[in-house]
């Protein structure tokens, strides 16, 4: 039985209500971009009605009000994921942003020589930072091993990681596949070597509230459109340690201290890498999608997404010819198929069609694809506000579809 009262929670997602091609919108595509609930609409909304203004440089009043809402957010970042100071929370573009940060910032600390271990399951996003860096430094770039049911080769990782390692990164949850890593297994091996360890947490923001002290991770990224926050926002944490020892990653006002012809000194932390006007909407509104998914209960959410993945797991593979790509026993709400002989865009046109909304391709995870020697997989991502009866929806779409291709 559901865990939620999903029709209730659908009512604060005016999104859910419109149609596509005449047909009522079944929204699957999550692992892309949530949906965004009225609260966080309504933040965005006040804030350029009444408070609209710069923050940490004025004195008037509004500047004031901005600024303490876009602080009360870093606030509300930090004690959702657990760090020890707000001022270890860096808010950011996006995740891809904080990435780059931290792979700009390494580049003054690696030399030729040293390695940087990538898993073989991430994001282009944490692969061409890296690969830029190693270019930049002479470090070398080395693949964590998949295997084939979607997750991780831990035996050839242990045997990889060594006292030359310098810095370890794969992601929380395969965008592609929905794998949760073993991360804090991941996390103790490297720390064992001296190394550090980036976790990309996008895929993971929505399903599982990771606490950065337990999992006592170095750096850890997120997004704000993966939890029903807007675009253009996320979260770089780093321990204080670390973010001390990276350097600047652009230049310019907020994040000086003074500056001169001659010199410029930085300003601490967090404002160290936060060059120029920030997001200041979309600042406020992560605050606010935080609070309404806290409303909801982040354990309450995950129960009801495993329920989700459960019932379209077993409803899609009594398609004929269909496989599932990933299977890992431990799975966030991701399910990434093909049916033999058809090409995964075919298949979600017809579905965009019927007015359910999916995503095709290789899912800026090209190597994963190219393990699998697929062209991309038609991906399924569901959210705490998707029904039982949509994913119905999606099984005779796709049905449907195989049935016209065929």
């Amino acid at each position: 039985m559901p865990t939620l009262d999903v029709a209730a929670i659908r009512k604060d997602f005016p999104i859910l209500s419109r149609k596509v091609h005449g047909q009522d919108l079944v929204y699957l595509d999550n692992a892309a971009t949530s949906q965004t609930p009225l609260a966080v609409i309504e933040a965005i909304t006040h804030y350029y009605s009444y408070y609209n203004a710069n923050i940490h440089r004025g004195v008037h009043s509004l500047s004031q009000e901005a600024t303490d809402a876009y602080e009360q957010a870093r606030i509300k970042v930090q004690k959702h994921f657990n760090a020890v100071h707000a001022y270890e929370v860096i808010l950011t573009a996006g995740t891809t942003h904080s990435i780059n940060i931290v792979a700009s910032g390494f580049e003054a600390l690696l030399k030729a020589g040293d390695e940087l271990l990538v898993s073989a399951l991430e994001h282009h996003s944490n692969i061409v930072p890296w690969q830029m860096a190693a270019e930049k430094t002479g470090a070398v770039l080395k693949v964590i091993p998949m295997l084939i049911d979607g997750t991780l080769d831990m035996a050839a990782f242990h045997a990889m990681i060594s006292p030359a390692t310098k810095l370890v990164f794969c992601n929380h949850v395969s965008n592609a596949l929905g794998t949760v890593n073993p991360i804090q297994e991941i996390i103790g091996a490297a720390h064992a070597v001296g190394a550090a360890v980036l976790i990309d947490g996008a895929q993971a923001a929505p399903h599982i509230q990771a606490d950065v002290q337990a999992l006592d991770v170095d750096f850890y990224v997120v997004s704000a459109h993966k939890i029903c926050g807007p675009t253009g926002v996320g979260m770089l944490y780093g321990k204080e340690k670390w973010l001390e020892k990276l350097p600047p990653y652009q230049g310019g006002g907020e994040m000086i201290a003074t500056v001169s012809f001659e010199k410029t000194t930085y300003a601490g932390l967090p404002h160290k890498f936060e060059a120029g006007t920030p997001n200041i909407s979309g600042g406020i509104a992560f605050g606010a999608a935080l609070d309404y998914m806290h409303s909801i209960g982040f354990d309450k959410i995950a129960a009801y997404e495993q329920e989700l993945l459960v019932y379209a797991t077993k409803a899609l593979l009594g398609i004929e010819g269909l496989e599932i790509y990933g299977t890992a026993a431990e799975k966030t709400a991701v399910v990434s198929f093909n049916i033999k002989g058809l090409h995964p865009y075919d298949i979600g046109s017809i579905l965009d069609q019927m007015g359910i909304a999916v995503r095709t391709g290789h899912h800026c995870a090209q190597p994963i694809m190219d393990y699998y020697s697929i062209p991309g997989t038609v991906r399924a991502s569901f959210s705490f506000y998707n029904t039982f009866e949509e994913i119905d929806r999606l099984v005779a779409g796709v049905q449907k579809a195989k049935d016209m291709l065929c």
